[in-house]
């Protein structure tokens, strides 16, 4: 009786390491070190929590995950149910997002297990910036699995044009057009992506910039963190938290 027991016991430990191996093919750490809160967002899963300065966010992501990112919004105010608005990466007015927010935001982008059992990711200043940024493997594994960057003062040099409250707004949302937007063929670099590669060189600046800006690494079986202030402080320009944000939604 007590070997069957033990037998039926090792069977259930198999099941659920198997099932978890199976389910997840990522943890993601998400943690905040800027000098205010940000209320970080996640989609196609996860949604939304508000981070105050040190606090941690992990996300389980599955195998297959794709068009997934990660973004830190700024100067928010939710109620008690969920809803409000923030200056910079809006998500439709509620704190668990289901779409993707509004420009401008700092994007940790990836997509799990997908061509050559690689996870592909980046860091993305196509939709502008707001935080700096640091996404990483968590087990770098050499080539082009390796931490990447973007922590440069973008805020506080933004191009007049291009400046908005919170942020440095991205040239496609300001102007619109095939130039800056690249919907409708090929594109390449202007003035205004030079100006985000200059200082972030591991970020996609425009749509199509795609061979220095795309990481890879093992699938199932790398880890990652989303850091927002990398360097544990803001730029003097960088958006601070404002008197009256939110201090119910948590």
């Amino acid at each position: 009786m007590s070997t069957n027991m033990e037998y039926l016991r090792s069977s259930f430990v198999f099941f659920l390491l198997a099932f978890v191996t199976c389910t997840y093919a990522a943890t993601i750490e998400v943690r905040n070190n800027c000098p205010y809160t940000v209320w970080a967002a996640s989609t196609p899963i996860g949604g939304g929590r508000r981070l105050d300065r040190g606090q941690t966010w992990v996300i389980n992501a599955p195998r297959g995950t794709k068009m997934a990112r990660i973004w830190g919004r700024t100067n928010c105010n939710f109620n008690a149910a969920g809803r409000g608005t923030c200056q910079t990466g809006d998500c439709g007015g509620v704190l668990q997002c289901t779409g993707w927010g509004k420009p401008p935001n700092t994007l940790a982008e990836y997509a799990l297990d997908q061509f050559s059992g690689l996870d592909f990711w980046d860091i993305s200043l196509v939709d502008g910036f707001n935080i700096p940024m640091t996404f990483a493997p968590t087990n770098p594994s050499g080539g082009k699995c390796h931490a990447i960057h973007c922590t440069a003062n973008i805020n506080g040099e933004c191009p007049r044009e291009l400046r908005v409250p919170g942020g440095c707004n991205n040239p496609c949302t300001t102007f619109g057009g095939q130039q800056y937007c690249c919907t409708q063929g090929p594109c390449g670099p202007t003035f205004f992506s030079k100006f985000f590669k200059q200082r972030c060189p591991d970020a996609y600046s425009y749509p199509q910039d795609d061979p220095t800006s795309t990481f890879t690494c093992p699938g199932g079986s790398t880890n990652y963190k989303v850091i927002f202030c990398p360097n544990g402080q803001a730029h003097p320009n960088f958006p601070l938290e404002m008197p009256g944000s939110d201090e119910v939604a948590k």
